[in-house]
């Protein structure tokens, strides 16, 4: 019963002296290391996956070492792992700071060549349509905003080691932004909705006028055209679709032919 009472006690006393701030803090091991050291400890944790507790340790070295190259380097790794961990707009956001605070740095390439993959890589835009969801009434800003960023790489840095990569990824955003359209112009004409899937196959064929969906479009054009009254407009545009695709199989809401598609990863 002693021992109890003891025990109550103690943890009483313990209990009063945090309330009134008596204990003392938590010591932060880090507080006196040099930039060296904790840009070292941070990359340690990143290669263990642990990218959470990496990007603490970055961020305590850009506040205490705001300026020179470990924070600059602290920033960029910043954004990568935000990037890693599933975290796209906080590596968006990062992406976006660095950029604005060093508009000459001389990674400024890789960080353009990130905030493609960023959005190249976004979950709600690719997975959905690499799994055949419903895309009709979805917005593919992030392939489009992935496509921007990796044409300002490939524009202003022709010989980065990244532009090849870039180039590759921006062949296949074309091949996904041009399969999206046939999408949405299929599913107004299912809808009956004939000027708007007129109005999506033009412009189909206006922006991806090389791409396999051009033949489709083609079809839905002339097809819509007929069912609006526009005789003439679908006449010309069935001369058109033969011209170019002589024995056709394709079908206005069949399903596309199957092309392999391919995750890129950094």
């Amino acid at each position: 019963m002693r021992k109890l009472l003891v025990k109550l006690t103690a943890i009483l006393l313990a209990l009063t002296l945090a309330g009134c701030g008596l204990l003392p803090e938590k010591i932060d091991e880090t507080l006196n290391w040099p930039p060296q050291r904790l840009y070292r400890e941070a990359r340690e944790l990143m290669r263990g996956g642990d990218y959470e507790k990496a990007i603490e340790m970055y961020e305590k070295l850009e506040s205490r070492y705001p300026f020179g190259v470990f924070a600059q380097q602290a920033q960029i790794d910043i954004a990568y792992a935000y990037y890693r961990d599933g975290e796209q707009a906080k590596a968006l956001a990062q992406v976006e700071r660095f950029i604005r605070l060093h508009p000459n740095h001389p990674a400024l390439d890789y960080m353009l060549y990130l905030r493609g993959l960023i959005n190249f890589n976004d979950k709600v835009g690719f997975y959905n349509f690499a799994f055949k969801q419903d895309l009709a009434e979805r917005d593919p800003k992030a392939a489009q905003d992935a496509f921007e960023s990796f044409k300002t790489l490939v524009q202003r840095f022709p010989n980065s080691k990244y532009s090849k990569d870039a180039i590759y990824r921006m062949r296949y955003l074309l091949s996904v932004m041009a399969r999206y359209e046939i999408h949405v112009a299929r599913f107004y004409y299912k809808k009956e909705a004939y000027l708007a899937s007129a109005n999506r196959a033009q412009r189909l064929l206006k922006t991806y006028p090389d791409s396999p969906e051009a033949e489709e479009a083609l079809l839905i054009l002339a097809s819509s055209y007929r069912h609006l009254g526009l005789f003439d407009l679908s006449a010309d545009t069935e001369r058109i679709f033969n011209h170019n695709f002589p024995g056709s199989t394709a079908k206005i809401g069949g399903e596309p032919e199957e092309r392999p598609w391919y995750l890129f990863w950094m």
